[in-house]
Order: structure tokens, then C-alpha cells, then sequence
């Protein structure tokens, strides 16, 4: 989920026998919006008057390029882990973080392919997409992509819960049924990225005019979708909170038990490490988008485009700093200081 820069266009008006500039940043169209203009142009009617600035295409590219590297060399990381390991619950913990894996590069491949597209070919979103089906894509891609890592978050907290806190219960667990919790995480996130298709909120056109995603409003079903996004992410990030810190404070409790019996807890230790570092980060990038959301919809305040280009640069940011948890945890040198320390 790549974003882009702010343009200020610039109209003349004459009016009773002398001209005015009216001055209007990001959100003004070439052309007048009728009653035949698709929903997804509604708002935000293309072409925009804007200059493009160099900065838009590097600041893509580099996000672009940098996330997608860094999934890749993670997805390497976690195929040779997977491969060398013999613990059901290590298993388990590893497929979730390869649907993680997974699902950062798809997202910042297939946004950030649309993104970078349109700065190196400026194509009209009008002429291109007249049925709104190219932006409804991209909009369910941002929110599809936004949530599964959240939803993952939440995903893998329970997991490790259950490993740590009811270790027999998790090894009676088959792999199969770690692999049907993360179709389910990815299912739930497409179920509400297909709700605006359906009438439950709905996509459009965003300043300046290289990106899709739904409309921020405190009006009808928009509200509704506004807040369920919100809450969403909101609720995962707190479940992952809380079953996180019950699991930490029981480890330390098992770990403190000096029994000569007991199974080494290297590998419970160093999954929690990456455990709470993916919420660490996940709640830094995401809580003021969310918050931002759920505010503005409820207090009916104007989005302001510069603010959401903000917050939805700092939420492409997890996918970008996620797979470094992993590359980094795998360092062996690391691992021997963090068993050590533990």
C-alpha cells in the first residue's frame, strides 16, 4: 500500500467583470462531475490539474522495491526454518508467519505495481477504468491487505497461547488445523473487502488520483464500513495485546521453575520475542490510521487528504519492517545473545 504526494491546483474564475483564483489543494477535476459519473468518481472526479513531483515516483518505487525485497529474502528465511525444524508448535508458529510473509509481498506488489503505473504513464482513471472495476480492485486490495497482517497478528497471539499456556491441547493440534485458521484469517479479510461492493460502504477515487479506497464519511453505509474497518484492526491489535502479555507473564513463570525435566524453552522464547516485536510495530504503524478513521466518521470532520496520505504511508511501513523480525531473529549470532540473555 504505497501512497503518494500532495499538488495544489489552481482555477480562474471570472465573475462580474474581473477574475479570481480560487486556490483548492488536491481536489479539484477538470471536468464537471454529472449525473451519469460512476460512484468511485463521485468525490473525486479525474483528470486532476496536478503536478506530478519527482519525489511521488522515487518515494513508491523505493517503498515498492524495499518491501517486496525484504518478503522475499524473509519467505527464504522461514522455508529453510520450516524445513530444519522438528516441533509441532515451531511448525505451527512458522506457517503463520509465512501467510504473513505472503500476504506483505502480494500486498505491496499488486498496490504498489497500480501506484508506480500511474506515475510513469499518468494514465486517466476515467478513460482507463470507465466501470469503476479497475479502482473497486484496488480498493479491496488495500483493505484486504491492510487488515490480514492485523488479523494475523491476532491469529498467531492465540496460537502461542495456547502453545504456552495448554501445551498438550496445542500438540494434540495438526498442522492442517494451522492451516485452516490462516484460510480462515484470509477469508473474514475478503468477506469485508467485498461489503462496499455489496452496498455496505463503498470505493473511490483518492487524491491525488493515483490510489482507490473507501470513503471516510459519517453518512450511511459508509459510516458503517468506516467503523467496522476501524474496529477491526482496533480488536485485533487489542486481543493481541492482551493474550500476548498472559503468555509472556506465564513463559516467565514455567521458565523460573528450576525442574531438570522440564523441555528446553529456547524456541518458545525466541517466537515470543518476534511475537511482540510484530505487535510493537503493527500497533505503531496502524492505531493512528485506525484512530483517524473511526474519529472522523463519528465526529463528521472533513478528511484531510494530507493526513491520510500520512497515516497510509506509515501503515505501508509494517509490511516493509516485518520481515526484518524475522531475518534479523535468524541472525545466528542474535539468536546466541537472546538464548543467553533468556
Amino acid at each position: 500500500m504505497v501512497e503518494e504526494t500532495d499538488s495544489i491546483a489552481v482555477i480562474l474564475t471570472f465573475k462580474r467583470g474581473h477574475f479570481s483564483i480560487n486556490l483548492d489543494t488536491m481536489n479539484v477535476s477538470t471536468q464537471p462531475t454529472s449525473n451519469n459519473t460512476p460512484l468511485c468518481y463521485t468525490i473525486n472526479n479525474p483528470p486532476f490539474n496536478y503536478v506530478p513531483t519527482i519525489a511521488s515516483a522515487y518515494f513508491s518505487s523505493i517503498f515498492s522495491i524495499l518491501g517486496v525485497s525484504s518478503n522475499l529474502i524473509a519467505f527464504v528465511v522461514l522455508v529453510k526454518s520450516f524445513q530444519r525444524t522438528n516441533s509441532s508448535s515451531r511448525s505451527s508458529f512458522l506457517i503463520f508467519l509465512g501467510g504473513l510473509v505472503v500476504t506483505d509481498f502480494m500486498g505491496l506488489a499488486v498496490t504498489g505495481t497500480i501506484v508506480i503505473s500511474f506515475h510513469m504513464t499518468h494514465f486517466n482513471w476515467r478513460a482507463l477504468d470507465p466501470h469503476c472495476h479497475f479502482c473497486n480492485f484496488m480498493g479491496m486490495s488495500m483493505v484486504f491487505y491492510g487488515l490480514c497482517p492485523l488479523l494475523l497478528g491476532a491469529g498467531m497471539a492465540l496460537e502461542r497461547f495456547i502453545g504456552i499456556a495448554h501445551p498438550f491441547a496445542h500438540t494434540a493440534l495438526p498442522k492442517s488445523r494451522t492451516v485452516f485458521m490462516l484460510l480462515l484469517v484470509w477469508f473474514i479479510a475478503g468477506c469485508i473487502a467485498l461489503l462496499p461492493l455489496a452496498g455496505v460502504g463503498s470505493y473511490h477515487m483518492q487524491m491525488p488520483g493515483s490510489w482507490c479506497f473507501f470513503n471516510i464519511s459519517s453518512e450511511g453505509s459508509d459510516l458503517t464500513f468506516s467503523v467496522l474497518f476501524s474496529m477491526v484492526g482496533l480488536t485485533c491489535l487489542a486481543v493481541s495485546f492482551v493474550l500476548n502479555t498472559v503468555s509472556v507473564v506465564t513463559l516467565i513463570k514455567v521458565c523460573c521453575v528450576r525442574d531438570k525435566m522440564q523441555r528446553p524453552r529456547d524456541q518458545e522464547i525466541e517466537m515470543m520475542v518476534q511475537l511482540i516485536l510484530i505487535m510493537a510495530i503493527a500497533s505503531i504503524c496502524w492505531c493512528p490510521m485506525l484512530i483517524y478513521v473511526l474519529v472522523n466518521s463519528w465526529t463528521a470532520e472533513a478528511i484531510k487528504d494530507e493526513s491520510l496520505l500520512l497515516y497510509i504511508r506509515l501503515a505501508t511501513c509494517n509490511q516493509i519492517f516485518d520481515p526484518w523480525i524475522y531475518i534479523i531473529c535468524h541472525i545466528s549470532r542474535l539468536r546466541y545473545l537472546l538464548h543467553k540473555l533468556c
